[in-house]
């Protein structure tokens, strides 16, 4: 029987989102639960974690880690940190799908606020590999290897120089929204991650790092390092500072959400509303939406263009395919065929949630 589409009332979730469900108002979850999360908490402030991160610092020359991509996010923060008398650490994730313009960006920040940046850099005989095996496995969560290595990545920085805490860009009011069914990577699923290496990929793998559960879990109580997330201690606006970034500093604009990595863009915008039905748009929007820096009707009208740009995919796809070692005819094979979710593969979600769940509980305990 085909599931009736329903859209919710107050954002742009519907129910391709095969997990939704609404309440009586016909307003969904995914909003239900961000717009309690959007509200700030006079406790919770900028300047208190500020002084948190001074008072706890342990490194004589660096405050913080800050992982920065050259998206508008991490080099907003980047500068925050700078402008609040912190000396962060940049560590940037080079995958080898970098665009030109977001390497600028990176680098426009750096000398802009005369930071330290460390690199680091994939094998990618390697990483290519492991690429390969999540295309052919049908997964959606195609960048999975990319999105268990960077808080590894991070975190073994932080471990290295001594330092108790990493700051991420990361943030509610234009990225609160994700269903789980489409973003399966942040639950750092080290049993999935090692099922699809292994069935699909035709080599050994190394040399990329991964980060699961038990990794978050020695990291946070062993190590002592904690993660931060300073644009949720105020009301974050992402064109704000997207036009600040580009007044003060000549950051550039690449084009779409993570179009600063050639990969990940022609995921989101391509691969995912063609193999999946999924427009990642449609969670950006209803974050946007909750938050305030975008109407419902302005967003309606937006997701009456397609996501992606026409003009730009075939040549896209051919740079892929390139990269990759794969050929145009087996690309297009995988994109034409059936896409599969987490739930199709051995994975750890039951256990994964008992044990967030059980920190959770602690946590509010302990307080």
């Amino acid at each position: 029987m085909i599931k009736e589409f329903k859209i919710c009332n107050r954002c742009v979730m519907d129910s391709t989102d095969p997990t939704i469900f609404f309440d009586e108002k016909g307003n969904c979850n995914h909003c239900n639960d961000l717009i309690p999360r959007l509200e700030i908490n006079s406790n919770n402030s900028l300047e208190a974690l500020i002084q948190k991160i001074k008072s706890e610092k342990r490194n004589p020359k660096y405050d913080c880690i800050l992982g920065i991509s050259g998206g508008v996010d991490s080099c907003y923060t980047a500068y925050l940190l700078k402008k609040e008398g912190l000396n962060p650490l940049l560590v940037h994730l080079n995958n080898g799908w970098n665009t030109s313009i977001s390497n600028g960006n990176v680098e426009k920040i750096k000398t802009a606020l005369n930071l330290d940046l460390e690199e680091f850099k994939f094998d990618l005989t390697e990483f290519h590999e492991l690429q390969r095996a999540f295309l052919r496995s049908h997964l959606l969560d195609l960048e999975l290897p990319t999105d268990l290595a960077i808080p590894a990545v991070l975190h073994e920085a932080a471990k290295k120089h001594g330092i108790k805490h990493i700051v991420s860009g990361g943030n509610f009011s234009s990225e609160g929204i994700l269903p789980t069914i489409w973003g399966y990577h942040s639950m750092k699923d080290m049993k999935l991650y090692k099922y699809i290496v292994k069935k699909f990929s035709k080599v050994e793998i190394h040399t990329t790092p991964t980060f699961g559960l038990w990794d978050e879990f020695k990291y946070k109580f062993f190590y002592k390092i904690k993660t931060v997330y300073p644009l949720n201690t105020f009301n974050y606006n992402k064109e704000e500072a997207r036009q600040f970034l580009n007044r003060e500093f000549g950051w550039e604009y690449y084009g779409g959400k993570h179009y600063e990595s050639l990969y990940t863009g022609f995921w989101q915008a391509y691969m995912l509303p063609k193999k999946w039905n999924v427009d990642y748009r449609k969670a950006t929007y209803s974050s946007l939406i909750c938050s305030n820096q975008m109407s419902r009707e302005e967003a309606l009208e937006l997701l009456k263009n397609p996501p992606f740009d026409e003009s730009r995919i075939e040549k896209e796809k051919l740079e892929i395919c390139e990269k990759l070692g794969v050929s145009i005819s087996e690309f297009n094979s995988i994109l034409e065929a059936k896409g599969l979710y987490y739930t199709d593969f051995p994975n750890n979600k039951k256990w994964i949630d008992f044990i967030h769940s059980s920190y959770k509980r602690l946590f509010k305990r302990g307080k």
